[in-house]
């Protein structure tokens, strides 16, 4: 892969060593670029003091700025103290859940006719735990260093955002809807971007288990098929670490769908809601039965209390003609 360049004719004069990958006016992803080339170029053009992870002094801040304005250092302070974050605080302890009635903020309107709406009607925020999550996944890891300065991420380390996609999704959301959004550093091995990729179908459990639930086996099926590959360009890149992988790239067509620890960084992943038990409506399914004499429908989701209650008696002997598989529900990714 070779990057494109692009010339920046502003007043830092011309670039023609920067990589042009992408265009946010049409495009969520990057176009194709070359990524030791690409961080190569940037390094190339910043300073020493853009790429520093280290947090500069008070001083050099102030002086900076100043610089920067054009103006005295006694302008900086005062400039500082009418900008602080302090300054944005009421003087005295306000109610914030209690809304004036003549508030002219737009903002302050609006909640308050949802707040009146929610003390009619019985809702259930389901957007709100959506934004609360995406929130947290996206937060939980800014600003944080290392315990062991080992794992500190080195200056001028690249850092890309990967968009992993469904395999199979509508046309129209194939590249506005990833499954998840990672950060990785660009110094990082494929397998270990590889091991980051959460997938439901690595957890599931295969057999059928109707007469001796309890003896399901504990291996996954991630345990047993550990062959696995990614199609970047044109290229596969097998994963070959375990001697049962299996060069999968000959079994697929070109045109079918394909802190430093922290790293590969989960930042977002798609909401999946959890399947319920067919009979409590509370616990998340654990078991799937198939042609079930004792449920009304086909195929039927229990958790194991309810399961066990409907299906076996108290000596354990199986009631009824069924099937019954282990079944692990996607929703717990969320």
């Amino acid at each position: 892969m070779a990057a494109s360049s692009s010339r920046d004719h502003g007043a830092g004069g011309c670039r023609s060593n920067i990589p042009q990958y992408e265009d946010a006016t049409s495009e969520r992803n990057t176009q194709v670029f070359h990524v030791a080339s690409f961080g190569a170029a940037w390094r190339g053009a910043l300073h020493p003091q853009d790429l520093s992870l280290h947090q500069a002094a008070s001083e050099d801040q102030d002086a900076a700025v100043a610089e920067e304005f054009s103006c005295p250092p006694e302008f900086v302070s005062e400039l500082k103290a009418v900008c602080s974050i302090d300054a944005l605080k009421s003087p005295g302890k306000e109610d914030t859940e209690e809304i004036p009635e003549d508030t002219s903020l737009l903002t302050l309107t609006i909640r308050k006719k949802a707040l009146e709406r929610r003390e009619e009607t019985v809702i259930v925020d389901r957007a709100c735990r959506q934004e609360t999550f995406l929130y947290e996944m996206e937060s939980h890891a800014i600003g944080k260093r290392p315990n062991d300065p080992v794992n500190l991420v080195k200056e001028g380390e690249l850092v890309l955002t990967l968009n992993i996609f469904y395999p199979v999704i509508f046309q129209k959301h194939k590249t506005h809807k990833p499954y998840q959004t990672m950060l990785v550093l660009g110094s990082q091995y494929l397998t270990e971007v590889r091991d980051s990729i959460s997938c439901v179908s690595d957890l599931q459990i295969g057999g059928e288990f109707s007469s001796h639930p309890d003896q399901a086996p504990e291996y996954i099926s991630k345990d047993l098929y550990k062959s696995a590959f990614f199609y970047f360009e044109g290229i596969f890149y097998n994963d070959m670490r375990y001697p049962e992988c299996r060069n999968l790239s000959r079994l697929i067509h070109r045109d079918d769908c394909l802190d430093r620890s922290l790293y590969p960084l989960l930042i977002k992943k798609h909401w999946l809601w959890t399947k319920k038990c067919f009979v409590c409506k509370t616990y998340t399914a654990r078991w799937v039965t198939n042609d079930d004499s004792l449920a009304p429908q086909d195929p039927s989701f229990f958790c194991d209390v309810c399961f066990q209650m409907l299906h076996y008696d108290a000596d354990g002997n199986k009631l009824g003609e069924f099937l019954a598989y282990p079944y692990v529900d996607p929703g717990i990714f969320n």
